[in-house]
């Protein structure tokens, strides 16, 4: 059912974005799964693997505005992973308010478990899928994350 407020193409987006809510509570669970087995949340997996990626120590708000989380709620997670010995803080030589998060050689192993657990996992999801459809959807998603971050 459609709402008498939003054009064909606005009702479009709202079912895409019901199904991007619908999606993220699935992926969720099965982060939670994989990440489990290390003793970590998804929250903090993917935290790490902010991290990871960046390949440097990194600020707290840095991460944050590449994950699109709030600052408070990765501050709070960062801390957990710094009680776990997963990432340790250093002085920033840029900023003397904001440290630098850094991963360390154990959050590195985490974070690599994690990821090796779940491959076989998400290749064969994506064995059932087009890999052109994927990056079509792909795109789109990064194209409304810019859209949101504009209007905003």
């Amino acid at each position: 059912m459609t709402s008498p407020a939003h054009t064909p193409d606005g009702a479009a987006l709202v079912e895409l974005f019901l199904a991007v809510c619908q999606f993220h509570g699935v992926l969720v669970t099965a982060g939670d799964k994989f990440s489990a087995v290390v003793g970590l949340t998804m929250a903090r997996w993917q935290v790490l693997g902010a991290l990871y990626r960046v390949g440097r120590p990194e600020t707290v708000s840095n991460i944050a505005r590449t994950m699109g989380l709030a600052r408070q709620s990765v501050q709070r997670t960062a801390d957990d992973l710094e009680k776990l010995g997963l990432v340790v803080y250093e002085t920033n030589p840029h900023h003397k308010r904001a440290l630098l998060m850094r991963l360390t050689p154990e959050g590195a192993e985490a974070f690599r478990h994690i990821v090796e657990m779940r491959a076989p996992w998400v290749n064969a999801l994506a064995a059932e899928l087009d890999a052109g459809d994927i990056a079509v959807a792909t795109r789109i998603l990064k194209s409304l994350r810019q859209k949101f971050e504009e209007k905003m």
